[in-house]
């Protein structure tokens, strides 16, 4: 009897060219999943977003846990600390969030008839640029204050909804934390047979921690500076645009577009043009300084995710989990590159393409400086030939 022949892989080689597809059917019945498990999740935001905020904020605080133990502390006791720890940064999300609402219902009362103004000019300008009527009124309704209260409401679905968001995520973290006691050595367990999978979770929460404290400290500065910058121009909502403006910065790219408008609007109200250049050069300035020089060297490695990716997640998971999805986009990114991607050796290729560049930049300087001592050489050449 004729012995099966054996793959490179260990299994029979006939099985495997009997169930291989060709590379673009593989490449669409891919796409098609993704799709089918996008709209899947987004069916389900209502739950989904809750859990996976309360797996961020699990991850985030995990080092209490870490740290407590290495002390000898019992393990009920490291638990409840990490339950505590998140429920203290859940405290603070929500204490500021309910501040910036109360502050924001208190404060269009008072310039109902300065906004329907402004909106009377911007309709005004878009209809001497061309823009027809219904747009314009499009355009226009959108300051009214009813519509802007209205549409607060429908951002956080309303008391029912809040509520039971809450209760998920406050549910679901104390269960990931009475879980969490057993993943150490989980992880042990399974790094004989699967250490690249190891390997990639670990790298995971690593990151995800570097980024949410990183990010967090650097927007609670950027909230501040711009508040007490708001405060000296005396802009209207100045804590409240500050607390935007912290909430805003866990949105790459987007968030300083989205923080800006309101003080903009406001500062135009009391203040006119010259306020509005002032609020546009200090945001400006704030931002660039954070966001381009201070998080990239904070943050290091923690990320490495090109900029297309990161703009486009934050659209991507916007849409499939509302609001939430676009300030968890980084993470839940890095959570699919690392179950896609950083748990498979034979994926690793794609690292670079999403942002990896530490061996392309290595790369890029071995041959700029192949490119001088060339340059250097047909110098020496050209004189050599002229003496």
């Amino acid at each position: 009897m004729a012995e099966a022949q054996v793959g490179p892989d260990g299994g029979d080689a006939a099985a495997s060219r009997r169930f291989a597809i060709p590379r673009a059917t593989g490449i669409l019945l891919a796409l098609a999943g993704a799709t089918v498990a996008a709209a899947g999740i987004s069916s389900i935001r209502s739950i989904a977003a809750p859990v996976l905020f309360a797996l961020i904020l699990t991850i985030t605080v995990q080092p209490v846990r870490v740290a407590l133990e290495k002390r000898g502390v019992p393990h009920g006791i490291a638990t409840g600390s990490v339950i505590i720890s998140v429920f203290a940064l859940l405290a603070g999300f929500f204490a500021a969030l309910f501040v910036a609402l109360g502050q924001f219902a208190a404060l269009l009362p008072q310039f109902a008839p300065q906004l329907e103004q402004f909106a009377a000019n911007v309709g005004s300008w878009l209809t001497g640029l061309g823009f027809g009527p219904e747009q314009v009124h499009e355009i226009v309704a959108g300051f009214d204050p009813t519509a802007l209260l209205n549409l607060v409401g429908g951002l956080l679905g309303g008391v029912g909804g809040l509520v039971f968001w809450l209760v998920t995520v406050i549910t679901t973290t104390l269960l990931m934390a009475m879980d969490g006691t057993y993943l150490p050595t989980l992880l042990s367990q399974l790094r004989s047979s699967r250490p690249h999978m190891v390997e990639a979770l670990v790298g995971f929460g690593s990151g995800v921690r570097r980024y949410m404290a990183v990010t967090t400290g650097l927007g609670l500065a950027q909230g501040v500076f711009n508040w007490l910058a708001l405060l000296a121009l005396q802009v209207p909502g100045a804590l409240l645009w500050g607390i935007l403006s912290f909430l805003c910065s866990f949105i790459p790219n987007i968030g300083y577009f989205i923080a800006i408008i309101p003080p903009i609007v406001f500062g135009a109200l009391v203040g006119g043009w010259p306020t509005v250049i002032w609020v546009i050069v200090i945001y400006g300035v704030i931002n660039a300084v954070v966001q381009s020089i201070v998080q990239p060297v904070v943050v290091g490695n923690a990320v490495l995710l090109n900029q297309t990716i990161t703009f486009v997640s934050v659209l991507f998971w916007a849409v499939i989990l509302g609001p939430m999805g676009a300030i968890l986009a980084v993470p839940l990114t890095l959570g699919v590159r690392t179950i896609l991607i950083d748990s498979d050796p034979a994926a690793r290729w794609w690292r670079p393409l999403t942002g990896d560049l530490g061996e392309t930049r290595q790369v890029l300087k071995a041959t700029d400086a192949e490119r001088k001592a060339a340059r250097a050489k047909r110098r020496e050449a050209a004189e050599w030939q002229e003496d």
